[in-house]
């Protein structure tokens, strides 16, 4: 028997299934680029890599998602906590122990900011308040169009101090330009040993360096790294290992858009008193501090510790905490690397004051000179609020030029803001202004749904740069690298080519 001819039924289903494909494949063409890419970007990798196929259209949005930089970070406070996986051997990593933690919950996703040994509520959801001294902070980057590195400051144990510094900083640039169409890098995050001294390691960086390339870190940190190349590890080497630098360098094969840093500083002291000028100066090695005694400008008696101090303790004698003492010093120094001639620079340095007796005030750190100036500083809550306002509107300056930018025709230039990193003073935080995450506010508020994580630090590193919000108290004249009761931000853009 024949079989009977198609009925007209099936044949009209064929037709309209190749017509409803038809269809279908038209509205998603309908779609705006912006939602197809948020679309493609949310697929796993196996249909990520379909899509990539269907159409040209598709291929370009593909292309644009791979080139873009990504920044995933997570905060747990679980002591159990197992970390699984792996990173290529060739990545460089740095694990820093830090005074506390910032960042969003892995599971809860609520902001937090953490310091040890603070009481902290609502631990892993469960309403008690505990003394929190263990957690961690991971932040993983993909940045295309960058090459990265970790670079370690060995000290060898027969080497002066210029010497292996100097030997850094040209460790860093050499490696710049290895990868760069530039000799330096456009970003560095330092992250210094607690024993070690990080002014003239910042002061000679702030020297060497361009302008436009941005510095930041952890003063008094506790580390471990590793490097891509291995022969950059220092294990086994002979010497001590007193800081390791992140060293972000332009791709000189780049065919991505372009990585931008910004950063910003909340200051959180202010000014107490006259200046004074430095008489006499001692340093004691085994502790690293300095004895000096000094003038007020324009006068010609000597003061000892105890006459200083209660001039200013008078002055502060209306406040109701007593505030941490630090002494900005202007320093007016002359730098070089290897063999150029020394330049003059000025800075000024912070160091906390320890006492004072009827011979000496005492202060920590070394590298005050007989006739440098110097003022009172003390850790002031209403300067950071007031800081932290100005640095809110900076960020929100960094997204309104990016909106600005942006047009109809031209939407695939907009700047994008994809991550930042907060290095917030101990000192800070909710004891300090009597609520929480008010650090975090100027970014979450500015950049909602944006990775932020940081570490509260035990001295906060920025040098003065071309994207840096915020000034030092004595004017822009005084680079100051190394900061007191601060925070610092780092803000990272995208602009795509």
């Amino acid at each position: 028997m024949e079989d009977p001819p198609p009925s007209s039924s099936s044949s009209s289903t064929k037709a309209r299934g190749s017509n409803d494909s038809n269809t279908s494949i038209g509205g998603l063409n309908l779609l705006n680029d912006d939602l197809v890419q948020n679309i493609l970007a949310r697929l796993p990798a196996p249909s990520f890599a379909s899509a990539a196929c269907v159409t040209k259209s598709w291929s370009f949005i593909c292309n644009r998602i791979l080139f873009r930089p990504k920044l995933s970070t997570a905060l747990s406070l679980n002591p159990l906590l197992h970390i699984r996986g792996r990173l290529g051997f060739n990545i460089p990593i740095i694990v820093s122990v830090a005074n506390g933690i910032i960042g969003s919950d892995a599971v809860t996703d609520e902001f937090k900011e953490v310091k040890w040994g603070v009481l902290f509520s609502g631990f892993s959801g469960d309403g008690y308040t505990r003394n929190i001294n263990e957690g961690i902070v991971l932040t993983v980057g993909y940045l295309p169009g960058l090459k990265v590195e970790a670079i370690p400051l060995v000290r060898p144990s027969k080497a002066s101090q210029a010497r292996y510094i100097d030997d850094f900083v040209m460790d860093i640039n050499e490696y710049s330009a290895s990868v760069s169409i530039r000799p330096f890098p456009v970003a560095v995050i330092l992250i210094g040993e607690a024993s070690s001294d990080m002014k003239p390691v910042m002061e000679k960086l702030d020297y060497a360096m361009p302008k436009d390339t941005v510095i930041v870190g952890d003063e008094r940190g506790c580390f471990i790294y590793r490097s891509g190349n291995d022969s950059r590890n220092a294990c086994g080497r002979r010497g001590d290992i007193e800081a390791v630098a992140l060293v972000f360098a332009e791709d000189r094969d780049r065919i991505s858009g372009k990585i931008k840093f910004h950063v910003a500083l909340s200051n959180g002291v202010s000014a107490v008193g006259a200046k004074y000028k430095t008489a006499s100066v001692r340093t004691s090695s085994t502790d690293s501090s300095t004895w000096l005694t000094a003038r007020r400008e324009g006068q010609q008696e000597h003061l000892d510790g105890q006459t200083i101090l209660h001039d200013i303790h008078e002055l502060l004698e209306n406040h109701i905490e007593s505030p941490d003492l630090y002494i900005g010093v202007i320093k007016h120094r002359k730098f070089s690397i290897g063999v150029e001639k020394p330049m003059p620079r000025t800075c000024i340095a912070y160091h906390g004051v320890v006492g004072g007796d009827e011979e000496y005030l005492y202060v920590d750190g070394i590298g005050i000179r007989t006739g440098d100036i110097f003022q009172f500083y003390r850790s002031d809550p209403n300067s950071a609020s007031a800081s932290l306002t100005k640095v809110h509107d900076s960020l929100r300056n960094i997204k309104l030029e990016g909106n600005s930018k942006t047009s109809k025709t031209d939407v695939d230039n907009n700047v994008d803001v994809f991550g930042g990193f907060i290095f917030a003073c101990y000192g800070r935080g909710e004891s300090f202004f009597g609520h929480v995450n008010v650090d975090s506010s100027p970014f979450l508020e500015n950049f909602p749904g944006v990775p932020l994580a940081g570490i509260f630090c035990g001295g906060e590193m920025v040098r003065p740069c071309t994207t840096f919000f915020g000034e030092c108290q004595e004017g822009s004249s005084i680079s100051c690298c190394l900061h007191v009761y601060s925070t610092v931000y780092l803000v990272m853009s995208y602009t795509p080519l």
